[in-house]
């Protein structure tokens, strides 16, 4: 086991730490009196989770595929299940931005949450320990722990403080991936049974049969398309996004939505690398009509949160498109994507949150010409449009040409039709600035807007604690929209070795299997080329 592994060289289990601290903070929480304080609480225990991981991004080395700062406990020795955790070049970009995601998603709710804001609290630091837990994972049954874990924080978060259909959206929410992590526990025990291990690593290194590769990565699949959303399992995403309080939907947009992308990575691809070659041109499919339809359906909304959550969809099969493309720059360009998304849409719903609690409609109409009255927030929905559409210099555009690159390298008219998301992407985000910005054409703008909560007084620009939100994700759009390379450093060993578990896999079971599969196998490049 430890040949897969970097143990852990600092003077303090840094992995555990990160998992440990949201929980005692949810532990303490509930012993605390005041909204005041618990908020300050929530908002300082995020905030050293936050600094702890800063030894993530220092310290990795970048040469090695290994999982770092690894950390190896017996469990169950009777059922060779260990407690190990670690990281690689793909999930420690992830764990980082999880952990400097979720400071922001208190500080986005200090005025937004009125009722109940232990429990809020409580939730929101248990959320961050699961969502951590299925980055961290080395062992497919801890794995699955956390993957259910963060469902029940989250069900609770829509029901409890999600809007006037919060009721249908949790179910929905909760029935779709919950469903979806039935078919993943399935090809869990189905492994162990093939190999008698629970180790990752060693699940990689395995060899399957094409038959047995077939039913894992479907099972896998399966859960992972519903977490992205993939079409056509996409549906939950409007109704969880638009009844998500504001930190609900940041924590969707930001993180949730990764964990399906990050399961095609560290699941499907290297333990089921022929059945992926097999499944790639339906895989390809699938995410192109994500890009299509998710832009179709955004241009047509016009509530704003709606739109952004149905511009998720076809920003995330953008993601799918890179990662089944199964090239070194559609790899890359899929893991800058999930990055990109997370700051850039994670912003665009902060800032649905501060014009809902002026206005208290998040209506388009009801928020028009805000250009005259809120200078500060249009320029920061300026930056974050622009980034959601990929403009030149932005974080998005990196991810975005990445992607297009390994598409055209590979598939030209796959690449041809993808960018059919990208002018969609203009199209809506467009439109949204114009009408908020400027446009009082309807007679609705916010200076009519009747509303019960206050008057235009409440209308006033970002105060500090809203500035500093977005002003540090403005960081990140430039920085790795002008200077991606430390990304793209951090990931380039491990997604070259992905790829050579991709084609080492096919290659060693193509030697000791023959049959009828192999000729589709075989053949799969050319399923690709004919049909577009």
């Amino acid at each position: 086991m430890e040949k897969y592994l970097i143990l852990n060289t600092l003077n303090f289990p840094i992995l555990s730490m990160l998992l440990i601290i949201p929980v005692v903070g949810a532990i303490v929480a509930m012993f605390l009196r005041g909204d005041t304080l618990l908020k300050y609480w929530g908002f300082a225990v995020t905030l050293v989770t936050a600094i702890i991981s800063l030894p993530l991004w220092t310290c990795f080395d970048k040469t090695t595929a290994k999982y770092q700062f690894a950390e190896l406990r017996h469990w169950f020795p009777a059922l060779n299940l260990d407690y190990v955790v670690g990281v690689d070049g793909i999930s420690v970009l992830l764990v980082l931005l999880t952990t400097f995601v979720m400071p922001l998603c208190i500080l986005c709710s200090w005025t937004y949450i009125k009722t109940r804001m232990k429990e809020f609290i409580i939730v929101t630091l248990l959320m961050e320990t699961a969502m951590l837990g299925v980055f961290m994972s080395m062992n497919t049954v801890l794995f699955y722990i956390f993957w259910e874990g963060m469902l029940v924080p989250m069900y609770l978060m829509i029901a409890i403080w999600g809007g006037a259909r919060k009721d249908y959206a949790s179910i929905k929410f909760f029935l779709y991936t919950f469903a979806g992590s039935i078919f993943l526990l399935v090809a869990i025990v189905a492994m162990y049974i093939k190999t008698g291990t629970f180790f990752i690593p060693e699940l990689m290194a395995h060899s399957y049969s094409f038959s047995f590769q077939m039913w894992v990565f479907l099972a896998c699949a399966i859960g992972f398309a519903i977490k992205m959303p993939m079409f056509p399992f996409h549906t939950w995403l409007p109704a969880a996004h638009v009844e998500a309080p504001v930190s609900g939907s940041v924590i969707l947009a930001s993180i949730l939505l990764k964990m399906g992308g990050y399961g095609f990575l560290r699941f499907c691809l290297p333990m089921a690398p022929e059945a992926t070659l097999y499944c790639m041109p339906y895989l390809i499919v699938m995410s192109l009509i994500s890009i299509v339809v998710g832009g179709y359906l955004a241009l047509g909304q016009t509530d704003i949160k709606k739109l952004i959550a149905y511009s998720s969809v076809g920003h995330m099969g953008f993601v799918t498109l890179g990662i089944f493309l199964l090239n070194d720059a559609g790899i890359k360009g899929a893991m800058l994507q999930m990055l990109n998304h997370g700051v850039t849409t994670g912003a665009l719903f902060i800032l649905i949150g501060i014009i809902y609690e002026r206005t208290h409609s998040r209506e388009i109409s009801d928020n028009s010409k805000l250009g005259m009255f809120m200078p500060i927030y249009v320029t920061f929905l300026g930056i974050f449009s622009l980034s959601s559409l990929a403009f030149p210099g932005t974080n998005s555009f990196v991810g975005e040409f990445l992607v297009l690159l390994g598409a055209f390298e590979k598939y030209p008219l796959v690449g041809a039709v993808s960018i059919l998301g990208a002018i969609l992407a203009a199209a809506y985000m467009l439109r949204l600035l114009q009408k908020m910005v400027w446009d009082d054409s309807d007679g609705h703008g916010h200076h009519d807007h009747d509303d019960d909560h206050g008057d235009d007084h409440a209308l006033t620009d970002c105060n500090f604690r809203e500035i500093i939100q977005l002003a540090f994700l403005t960081v990140f759009v430039f920085w790795i929209g002008f200077h991606p390379t430390p990304l793209l450093d951090m990931m380039d060993t491990t997604v070259a070795h992905l790829i050579h578990q991709i084609d080492a896999g096919s290659a060693v079971h193509e030697a000791v299997q023959h049959g009828e599969h192999h000729a589709l196998l075989n053949n799969a490049g050319a399923w690709v080329k004919n049909l577009f």
